[in-house]
């Protein structure tokens, strides 16, 4: 790969991408989308291509000027942007990150056995964020400097109503209180509920932000985390919410989830009211078969795979590319991007191959 890593130039516009995300039509390009790149990722991809340039390093907003760079470089319509300097504390467990580009303080894990709250004292005395304290010093900075041609796409640390049940109670805890402590489950539900309801309201006000996009695992290889029925009690009453509320703004609601969503997809398209899945897995289901099952009602994001990129030759990835486009790309309602994210771990060459030839494909 020489200092062009791209053979085609491209030009945000984000009208496009919702036009393809909303399937309005075929779009006239093809469209990329990432729900996260590792910081390592980010960093050695500024660093090989003199993206920081220019910059000053003791801008207050160089993290923000840095982000739209590398997305505009990458070929991206969208920063990604949430609200600042708020959090929910966590059990945290760390390793040493063995990949090629490694974090120096490692790899954390959340704690599976026990959460900060496992009974209803730890659940009074639990620090519940405010989401009206929280900064949106990030959000009212690209309401008003980002390029006109690009968007906000409001994410991360957002809706992870499935995903904290575990983490606040640790999975093992949250599995056995699914039968004797159920009322405390239902409360600390109700409680994420009312969280990102007040979240969501915030992200809303900034009219740069024309998606939202919710993140939430559910799942593993062969089926959901926890009963479907219990996630349409505890869990899919909050992404219904936050679909809505998108809705009523004009906005459209993406999920993120891993794992095999089978037995609750109907729910979340028909119910929840969801207008794009993303994560795919081909151990789980391939995005050509899901955009053949549901690509009529929702769009499907992503899905080259995150081991194949892992493995793969540079060719591989090309042609898996090329044909991925070819099933995917009429009728609107397909992003290129990979299976899950851009980890530290993937071959950058096989990344920035994958955006090259997205970049080429003739529709």
């Amino acid at each position: 790969m020489n200092d062009r890593p791209f053979s085609v130039d491209v030009s945000p516009n984000w009208e496009g991408l919702l036009s393809c995300i909303e399937r309005r039509a075929t779009p006239d390009r093809v469209y990329f989308i990432e729900l996260l790149w590792d910081e390592e990722v980010q960093t050695a991809i500024c660093d090989r291509f003199g993206l920081l340039d220019g910059l000053d390093p003791d801008d207050a907003f160089l993290e923000q000027k840095r982000l739209v760079k590398l997305q505009r470089f990458l070929g991206y319509d969208y920063v990604r942007c949430s609200l600042d300097g708020w959090e929910m504390p966590l059990n945290r467990l760390a390793i040493e990150d063995t990949a090629e580009l490694a974090r120096d303080d490692g790899r954390s894990f959340v704690d599976e056995h026990r959460g900060p709250i496992t009974n209803w004292e730890e659940f009074e005395a639990y620090p519940w964020p405010d989401p009206e304290s929280a900064s949106t010093c990030s959000l009212e900075w690209y309401e008003a400097n980002l390029p006109e041609d690009m968007c906000v796409v409001g994410s991360g640390g957002f809706a992870h109503f499935a995903e904290y049940l575990a983490w606040l109670m640790g999975y093992e805890t949250l599995c056995y209180s699914l039968f004797d402590q159920r009322e405390l489950v239902a409360a600390i539900s109700e409680r994420l509920i009312d969280v990102y309801r007040r979240f969501m309201k915030c992200l809303l006000e900034f009219d740069r932000v024309k998606l939202i996009w919710g993140s939430d695992d559910m799942g593993f290889r062969t089926g959901t985390l926890i009963s479907p029925d219990d996630l349409r009690e505890f869990v899919l009453p909050g992404h219904k919410l936050m679909a809505q509320m998108s809705h009523a703004a004009g906005r459209p609601y993406l999920l993120h989830s891993c794992g095999n969503l089978d037995a609750i997809m109907e729910d979340l398209i028909e119910d929840v009211g969801i207008d794009a899945k993303h994560s795919f897995e081909d151990t789980i289901e391939s995005v050509v078969s899901a955009k053949r099952q549901y690509g009529d009602r929702i769009a499907v994001l992503g899905g080259i795979d995150m081991d194949f990129l892992c493995w793969a030759s540079e060719e591989q990835v090309r042609q898996r590319v090329r044909d991925t486009l070819e099933r995917c790309m009429p009728g609107g309602g397909y992003c290129l991007g990979t299976g899950n994210s851009v980890a530290n771990y993937i071959p950058l060459e096989n990344y920035l191959a994958m955006l090259d030839e997205g970049r080429k494909f003739k529709i």
